[in-house]
C-alpha cells in the first residue's frame, strides 16, 4: 500500500537516541514472547477486500492528522481500527509502536514494531524504533541486536554503526566499541572523533599506555592543533612522564606561544621538578593572558589561599592577585579574592580597599561587605565603619552584625546616642542568637554609661553576667564605672578580684581591682597590686593610680615622681598639671 509508505516517510523522519545507564540484564524469554507476538501479527489473515483498505486508509489519515497534533490516544484508537482491517502493514505497524512510545508505554510497542520488521525488513526506521524501545527498557542486548540487524538487512546503512558504538559506550562495553570502532574506519577510514573516543575508552579502561598512543596519531594525524598537545602532555603527567609533559607542551607552545593554559601546565610541572622561578614564571604568564577566564583564575587563587599561611608562596599569590585585577578590570570577583588573598596576610588596608572596589561592581554579596566592616574595626578606623555600615544596612538592614558594627562605630566616635540607637536595634533582631546578644549588652553597658544612664548600663552589664560569669570586659568595665560612682563597692571588689585570680598577670585588670582598693581605702592592698602592674606596663593612667596611692600612703615625693612619669606619656587625667605643680592630690 504506497500511500502509507509515503505519507509515514514525508511526516516521520524518525531519531533514536541511544542513551542509557550500564549493567541492565537483557531478557531473552521477553525477546522470544515479543517474537512469537510479531509473528501472530503476521499470521496469514484473509486478504482484506479494496473497501477494507480505503477504509483503513481513510483511518490511518486521521490518525496521523491527531499524531501531529500531539493527541496521541486518539491517534492510536484511529491507527488500531486501521490496523483491525490491514494488520501485514507494515508501515502502519511502525506509525502504533510509535505512538506507543509517545505514550511512554514501550512494552505495548515492541511487538508492533517488530511486526513492522517482519513485513519490511528493508527499512531502517523501523530498526532504529525496535533499538529505542529495547533501550528505554534496558534491554541493551536487545537494542544492540536490533542495530545489527538493521545493518546486515538495509543496503548501504553503514553510517548506523555509530549509534551502535554509543550504545556499546553507554553500557560501558568498551570491547565491543572499541570492535565497532574498527568496523567504522573500515568503511568510513581513520576519523578524528573515532581516535578521541578509542583514547576515552582507553582512559577508563586504566590503559594508559594505549590512551598515549592514540595521543600520539592525534597529533601526528593534526599537527596545527594545540588542544592535542596539551592532551597528551596530560597524559604524559599523569604517567609520571615530566619530562616528555614538558617536551610537548613547548610543541605546543610554538604554535601557539602565549596559551595560558600551556603555560599552566608548565608552571605544574615546573613546581614539581623544583625548579620554582620558572614555575612562577609560568603562572604569572598564564596570568597575564586575556583568554584564561576570571573563573579559572580564581579558582587557582583559592587554592593557593588554602595554602597560606606560606612565605614561600606569598608574594607569588600577591602577584597573581594583582594581574587578576589588571586582566579583569571590571570583574567583582577579581577584587575579592584579591583581598581574600590580603586579608590572610596582612595586608588588611588593601584588602578593605579592593572588597570596597568588589562591591562598586557588586554590592549583593553580605559576606563581602562583613569583610569590609570587620577591617575598618581592626584598621581602627572608626569613621569608616560607621560609613561602610551604614551603607551595608541599605542593602541588608535585618542583618544584626551591621548594626552592631555601626554602634561600635559610633560608640568610639563618642556618638553615644546614635550609638545606643544602633545596638538596640541590632539587639531586637538577635533574639534568637544568645551569644550575638551578648555583644550588643556589652556594647551597650559602655554606652549607657557614657550617657550616664547608669540604670541601663547596670542592667546591660548585668545580663551579659548572666549569660557568662567571667566576662572579662564587663568584670573590668563594670567594677571599675562603679568604683567611680563610689556606688555597690563591694560588688566591684568581687568582680575585680575574680578578674585577677583569672588573669594574673594582666595589668589592665591589676590597675581595676587597686583602684577599687583605693576608693574602699585600702591604700596598702592597693599599692601592691599597682606595683604589680608597674613592672608590666608603663601605661600613663595606671603609673598616675601608683602615684596618687603613694600619696594617700605619705610617700608624696615618691607620689609626685610617677606623676612626672605619667604625664610624659600624655595620657593622663586632666588633674594631672594640677597634682604636678601643687604636688597636692586632686580626684
Amino acid at each position: 500500500m504506497n500511500t502509507f509508505r509515503n505519507i509515514l516517510l514525508a511526516t516521520c523522519c524518525f531519531t533514536v537516541v541511544a542513551a542509557a545507564e550500564a549493567n541492565a540484564q537483557s531478557s531473552k524469554k521477553k525477546a522470544k514472547a515479543a517474537k512469537e507476538a510479531a509473528a501472530a501479527q503476521t499470521s496469514v489473515v484473509n486478504e482484506p477486500s479494496e473497501q477494507e483498505r480505503q477504509i483503513s486508509e481513510a483511518l490511518f489519515l486521521d490518525g496521523l492528522k491527531y499524531f501531529v497534533l500531539e493527541d496521541y490516544q486518539q491517534a492510536l484508537q484511529l491507527f488500531q481500527k486501521a490496523h483491525s482491517l490491514t494488520p501485514n502493514n507494515a508501515a502502519l505497524n511502525y506509525k502504533v509502536a510509535e505512538t506507543y512510545l509517545f505514550l511512554k508505554n514501550p512494552v505495548s510497542a515492541v511487538p508492533f514494531a517488530q511486526a513492522a520488521i517482519a513485513q519490511d525488513n528493508k527499512n531502517a526506521y523501523y530498526y532504529l524504533l525496535l533499538a529505542q524501545l529495547h533501550t528505554d527498557q534496558k534491554q541493551f542486548d536487545a537494542a544492540a541486536q536490533a542495530y545489527n540487524d538493521l545493518l546486515r538487512n538495509v543496503p548501504k546503512s553503514e553510517e548506523y554503526l555509530f549509534n551502535l558504538a554509543d550504545l556499546y559506550l553507554a553500557q560501558a562495553r568498551y570491547d565491543d566499541a572499541l570492535k565497532t570502532y574498527e568496523r567504522i574506519e573500515k568503511q568510513f577510514g581513520e576519523l578524528e572523533q573515532l581516535t578521541v573516543s578509542r583514547q576515552q575508552i582507553y582512559l577508563r579502561q586504566k590503559n594508559m599506555e594505549k590512551a598515549i598512543q592514540e595521543g600520539e596519531k592525534l597529533i601526528a594525524n593534526y599537527p596545527t592543533e594545540p588542544r592535542y598537545f596539551l592532551a597528551q602532555a596530560e597524559l604524559y603527567n599523569a604517567s609520571q612522564k615530566t619530562d616528555q609533559a614538558i617536551v610537548v607542551l613547548d610543541k605546543a607552545l610554538r604554535l601557539d606561544p602565549d596559551n595560558p593554559f600551556a603555560h599552566l601546565m608548565l608552571s605544574d610541572l615546573y613546581r614539581q621538578k623544583g625548579n620554582l622561578e620558572e614555575s612562577e614564571k609560568r603562572v604569572k604568564k598564564a596570568f597575564g593572558s586575556a583568554e584564561l577566564d576570571i573563573d579559572t583564575k580564581v579558582r587557582i587563587l583559592v587554592d593557593f589561599i588554602r595554602q597560606l599561611p606560606n612565605p614561600a608562596i606569598e608574594q607569588v599569590s600577591l602577584d597573581l592577585a594583582k594581574l587578576t585585577i589588571k586582566n579583569h578590570p571590571e570583574e567583582a570577583k577579581a577584587y575579592a579574592v584579591a583581598a581574600d588573598l590580603q586579608t590572610i596576610v596582612g595586608h588588611r588596608e588593601e584588602a578593605r580597599n579592593n572588597y570596597l572596589e568588589a562591591v562598586k561592581l557588586d554590592d549583593s554579596h553580605f559576606k563581602i561587605w562583613q569583610q569590609i566592616v570587620l577591617l575598618d574595626a581592626e584598621l581602627a578606623q572608626a569613621d569608616s565603619l560607621v560609613v561602610h555600615s551604614e551603607r551595608a544596612l541599605e542593602l541588608f538592614p535585618n542583618q544584626a552584625v551591621f548594626w552592631f558594627y555601626n554602634g561600635t562605630g559610633h560608640m568610639i566616635e563618642k556618638n553615644f546616642t546614635k550609638a545606643v540607637k544602633a545596638l538596640e536595634q541590632g539587639k531586637r533582631l538577635s533574639t534568637g542568637d544568645l551569644e550575638l546578644v551578648a555583644q550588643f549588652n556589652l556594647q551597650l553597658g559602655d554606652s549607657y554609661n557614657s550617657l550616664k544612664d547608669f540604670k541601663k548600663s547596670d542592667e546591660a552589664y548585668e545580663a551579659v553576667l548572666s549569660h557568662d560569669a567571667n566576662n572579662a570586659h564587663v568584670l573590668n568595665n563594670y567594677s571599675y564605672y562603679l568604683s567611680l560612682r563610689g556606688e555597690n563597692m563591694q560588688k566591684a571588689k568581687e568582680m575585680s578580684e575574680r578578674l585577677v585570680k583569672q588573669h594574673p598577670t594582666n595589668p589592665t585588670y591589676l590597675d581595676t581591682y587597686a583602684w577599687v582598693l583605693y576608693k574602699m581605702g585600702e591604700y596598702t592592698e592597693a599599692r601592691k597590686y599597682l606595683e604589680q602592674a608597674v613592672a608590666i606596663s608603663d601605661d600613663a593612667t595606671i603609673v598616675e593610680h601608683y602615684g596618687d596611692v603613694l600619696y594617700k600612703l605619705g610617700k608624696r615625693e615618691e607620689a609626685l615622681s610617677q606623676w612626672q612619669k605619667a604625664k610624659l606619656k600624655g595620657e593622663a587625667s586632666a588633674f594631672i598639671d594640677k597634682k604636678i605643680k601643687d604636688k597636692k592630690l586632686y580626684e
